[in-house]
């Protein structure tokens, strides 16, 4: 932490403490916490433990857990039958399951308990043969999950401006990716009345804690003078928490890690905020939050 100081010193000639707060809400959610131990649990019982697709979006915890022996395959195929498969917090496919538990040992659902309730939802309304609008992104891991559940019956839309597209809806229920803001859900919800003749059910879907996390860090970024929020650049979470940030706070950053801080942003902080996507241990906060005490 010695660095940062010295690092501050060579830009701006001498030290400056700043103030480092953190947000109310930040961090590991419920469902990657539950998947990371379920991960750590099957390596203690001696299991040889692949993940289908990185089990969680933060590449330096994906390091960690590799360390422990646990590595990552793209396709069932490339499973063993003496090996554990996971499914990641995403969620999978029923087709993709199906294919796990054929090849491999045993198979390790680890699968957010929030998405399987998207999951089931969606599976329900298509069993009704009711349309199906997700809002969310079409080529994220947990919308091709949920799509599986309907494929026939689902639509994936980014927003309300991509309902144009779409054919007359039949009784449509309208739900969300866990992840996305709010107000993303909500305008394309009331949006999809205008694509049916019928009653229209919403559920909103989205995670308590990725709202909880957004509303903490929109509060805070109104109070300081720059933001990092810690998370990986393929995170939808810590991509959305950025967004809020830079509603209130321009000199908002997603970073990784405490490297990838550069002091010449911090000219003039007198208060920096700090928040980290859900896929995101305390063990990498810390570290970041130290560089910025020491700067």
């Amino acid at each position: 932490m010695e660095i940062a100081a010295v690092r501050w010193q060579k830009a701006f000639g001498s030290p400056k403490k700043m103030q480092v707060l953190l947000a109310q809400e930040y961090g590991f959610c419920f469902g990657v916490e539950r998947a990371v131990d379920m991960v750590e649990a099957a390596v203690g019982h001696g299991d040889r433990v692949r993940s289908l697709g990185p089990l969680i979006h933060n590449q330096q915890e994906m390091d960690r857990l590799e360390e422990c022996g646990v590595t990552t395959i793209s396709e069932p195929i490339q499973i063993n039958a003496d090996e554990t498969a996971v499914i990641r917090a995403h969620g999978v496919t029923p087709g993709v399951q199906a294919e796990l538990e054929k090849r491999a040992g045993k198979v390790v659902d680890a699968t957010c308990p929030f998405v399987t309730r998207v999951q089931r939802l969606a599976s329900r309304a298509a069993a009704e043969n009711r349309d199906v609008i997700v809002v969310g992104n079409p080529d994220h891991p947990e919308m091709i999950g949920v799509k599986g559940y309907a494929p026939d019956h689902a639509h994936i839309v980014r927003d309300e401006t991509e309902l144009a597209d779409l054919p007359m809806l039949r009784n449509p229920l309208v739900v969300s990716q866990t992840t996305i803001k709010a107000k993303t859900f909500f305008d394309t919800a009331e949006a999809v009345k205008q694509k049916t003749t019928d009653s229209v059910e919403i559920i909103n879907t989205i995670c308590s804690a990725t709202r909880d996390r957004q509303d903490a860090a929109r509060a805070l970024s109104s109070m300081v003078d720059a933001f990092y929020i810690i998370g990986g650049r393929h995170s939808s979470n810590s991509l959305k928490l950025l967004a809020v940030c830079k509603e209130n706070c321009e000199r908002s950053f997603l970073i990784e890690t405490e490297d990838e801080i550069d002091v010449n942003d911090l000219n003039g902080v007198g208060t920096v905020g700090v928040t980290a996507g859900a896929s995101t241990p305390d063990w990498l906060i810390d570290r970041v939050v130290s560089f910025l005490k020491a700067v």
